[in-house]
């Protein structure tokens, strides 16, 4: 009974816990985690009363508060005028979206690090997703390229747009004088 009571003793006596301290050396006290979270909480709560206190306010502070405020909105507004954009001019935003797709994939991913960062959120990338990437990207070039020119052939105000490509029939037609009541009123008056 002597050598269990003295282990038993080295163990848990003394006013000390060797398993407990033990066992913390791999894994956190839950309660002192508990604690010491609770602490950083009301130091940070502290710390943001002291910034948004109403007595040290002047006019620059609501100046950038009201600045900080405006990409949200800046953000939603402008995809919202991006889809009206194209529903009002569709030309004009298949030519803007075509200069889009030429954007190498680093720049689309240090706006989504600007952007996740600003509004507190992680962005993490694979480097062999980076290079697959910018190869994909820059194989899509000339086909980018073969769109921005059929788009901008399809503009009324386009170099040839009424271009006949020898076409016979579509030559006479085009050159066939034809019924235009503006043009014979306009004739008359002339006259």
């Amino acid at each position: 009974m002597g050598l269990i009571e003295r282990v038993f003793g080295i163990v848990f006596g003394g006013e000390r816990n060797v398993v407990r301290d033990t066992v913390e050396i791999f894994r956190e006290n839950a309660e002192t985690g508990a604690a010491r979270s609770a602490e950083v909480q009301r130091q940070a709560m502290t710390q943001y009363g002291a910034e948004y206190s109403v007595a040290r306010r002047g006019w620059f502070d609501r100046f950038m508060d009201g600045l900080n405020r405006l990409p949200r909105p800046a953000l939603a507004l402008g995809t919202l005028g991006l889809f009206i954009s194209a529903m009002i001019n569709p030309l004009w935003f298949s030519e803007r979206m075509q200069g889009i797709a030429l954007v190498p994939e680093p720049l689309w991913w240090l706006l989504g690090v600007i952007v996740s960062f600003y509004f507190g959120a992680r962005h993490q990338v694979k480097a062999q997703d980076f290079q697959r990437e910018i190869v994909g990207t820059m194989a899509h070039v000339p086909q980018v390229l073969e769109n921005i020119k059929t788009i901008r052939a399809l503009r009324a105000d386009s170099v040839k747009v009424a271009d006949t490509e020898g076409d016979a029939t579509l030559t006479l037609a085009s050159v066939r004088p034809g019924d235009n009541a503006a043009l014979e009123d306009w004739r008359k008056l002339a006259s």
